[in-house]
């Protein structure tokens, strides 16, 4: 195989598309570091690509670095990234080695297990009742891992995994700048959340239509002036599910804040809360969403709302383990349920807009000096 003589002397395996149809970008190329880990995707897209009548070679590229090279620096380095790329050539091999690798660090796991379909959480009981739902799942090859992950296992990466990302931005923001070179099909936020309307009960479930972001951690990566919605089609296909159930939930404006007691500082943020017309707020969704935006995946979020700071309900132990037992089961079926759903009507992908700017590489090459031409989506 190409892929495996390139790698086996030592260098990134270099893909070179020629597209007879396309007069503005007729090559398109790229290198890959690990393509087993995402054969899948490969898979998919050259193979969609061959059957337009695309030619297709592998051949070796550059000479692989070593993670430990001092050069791997300057390679990752995301400040002059092009973002108008193909997503298939979207990294460079570089950074994909390199998240390859911390996948294996955060997870336990490695990269060649995750599924096209992940789920990430911050609850411990969200990773009880995927285990006794899909028993079958495969887990870290370690306790402490700092954000386990499980495998449901399908030929094609067409199962489902689920990551306890833990509590926060910045941890959501770490996970999924690895998990992006994966090229997952979809990331889906489950978690709990406090409840901003009068109507909302303890239970109740928010499906986030755009976000409110006070996380702080992308903001010099993504404007605050970006907006960030979730994926609609994923949004119909859980709000049909939940329907289907007969659950109460609302769809709106997700606060993400970075502050864990942002009701002690109300004051600071009221305003923002009122304006947005945000209905819940919790501290991973917006970071999930905009880095989905930035890497081209489609997100969506399904929280179960927890508490009502503002009207007398706070989050007090005895009522949070009650309600914890009583939601998260069904709360875990459902995000399960919306993955095989997915899976059966989107196996090339689900719709998602591509980003496009007003000097987009049909009007030009976005950079002169790369490497490989550059194509919009």
């Amino acid at each position: 195989m190409p892929w495996r003589a390139a790698a086996a002397a030592g260098h990134y395996p270099l893909v070179m598309v020629e597209r007879p149809w396309s007069a503005d970008n007729p090559r398109l190329g790229g290198e890959f570091a690990s393509p087993a880990a995402i054969r899948w995707y490969l898979e998919r897209e050259l193979g969609r690509l061959a059957a337009d009548g695309a030619r297709i070679a592998v051949s070796g590229g550059r000479e692989a670095l070593d993670l430990h090279d001092p050069r791997l620096g300057p390679a990752v380095d995301e400040t002059q990234w092009d973002l108008r790329r193909k997503k298939l050539f979207l990294f460079a091999p570089e950074r994909m080695a390199l998240s390859i690798d911390r996948l294996q660090h955060y997870t336990g796991t490695s990269a060649a297990m995750f599924q096209r379909y992940v789920l990430l959480t911050n609850y411990a009981w969200h990773i009880e009742e995927f285990l006794a739902i899909l028993p079958d799942s495969v887990g870290p090859d370690a306790d402490g891992r700092q954000m386990p992950a499980w495998h449901y296992m399908l030929p094609g990466n067409k199962g489902v995994s689920i990551v306890n990302i833990g509590v926060g931005p910045s941890n959501a923001k770490t996970l999924t700048d690895h998990l992006a070179v994966l090229r997952p099909d979809m990331m889906l936020m489950i978690g709990h959340c406090a409840g901003l309307r009068n109507h909302q009960n303890i239970g109740d479930l928010v499906l986030a239509t755009a976000y409110m972001r006070d996380d702080r951690v992308l903001d010099d990566m993504l404007p605050l002036s970006v907006p960030v919605v979730a994926n609609h089609t994923l949004n119909e296909l859980l709000l049909g599910e939940l329907t289907g159930r007969g659950l109460r939930s609302r769809m709106g404006i997700v606060y993400t804040t970075a502050n864990r007691n942002w009701e002690l500082h109300l004051a600071m943020v009221e305003d923002q809360l009122r304006v947005s017309r945000a209905l819940a707020v919790d501290m991973e969704s917006a970071t999930v969403a905009a880095n989905g935006f930035r890497y081209r995946i489609p997100t969506a979020t399904l929280l179960a709302v927890s508490d009502k700071p503002l009207h007398g309900r706070p989050k007090i132990s005895t009522d949070a383990q009650d309600f914890y037992t009583a939601s998260r089961r069904e709360h875990v079926e459902i995000a399960i349920s919306v993955a095989r759903t997915v899976s059966e009507l989107y196996p090339g992908g689900l719709p998602a807009a591509g980003l496009r700017s007003p000097d987009e590489p049909l009007l030009g090459l976005a950079n002169h000096e790369a490497s490989y031409p550059v194509d919009e989506d």
